[in-house]
């Protein structure tokens, strides 16, 4: 795919699994610094996730649906993020930061990103002050040791990560 004429296209890459209210204010705000926000869900062969590809790409679907954001979608991906990048027509990468160890690894990526293709800019995004502790690693362990996601993920993701769960078993009873 590449980009219609004059049309600022930028990628938002994620595994999303699950994808959180963070993601969520990042996708919201990543919006409107482009003309068509691609949200990117990817496989990351050094996370152990809780969902399949399928499953994440429908959750990261109905949650952009949910935020009426017309100049979003959701592609799903396996392969390098720049070759993924440049295939969609993208001149911007979107990427969220939280937290300082955040920082370091997005600013190598990023120097690695440019190296690869020094035509993408990357931007950050700081995540709101109020979201910046959720990472979805951390709402999968609350979830398996039973404790309470809601503030973390929306209410139909909360059902999502508590089924799973079920599926799972719920781990660390006292």
């Amino acid at each position: 795919m590449s980009q219609s004429s004059g049309e600022r296209v930028g990628v938002y890459p994620g595994t999303f699994d699950p994808i959180t209210k963070g993601h969520s204010d990042i996708i919201r705000r990543g919006a409107k610094l482009v003309d068509r926000l691609i949200v990117g869900v990817t496989t990351n062969p050094s996370k152990d996730p809780m969902f399949t590809p399928d499953e994440r790409l429908a959750m990261v679907e109905r949650e952009i649906a949910s935020l009426g954001l017309e100049n979003v979608e959701v592609v799903g991906f396996n392969a390098l993020l720049m070759k993924f990048a440049r295939h969609m027509g993208a001149s911007v990468l979107i990427r969220g930061l939280r937290a300082v160890a955040d920082f370091e690894y997005e600013y190598q990526m990023a120097g690695m990103n440019q190296q690869l293709d020094g035509s993408i800019e990357t931007v950050f995004l700081m995540a709101d002050v109020s979201l910046q502790p959720i990472a979805s690693k951390l709402v999968k362990e609350i979830a398996l040791f039973g404790g309470e996601i809601a503030s973390f993920v929306s209410p139909a993701v909360r059902e999502d990560v508590l089924a799973r769960v079920e599926k799972l078993g719920r781990r660390g009873d006292l």
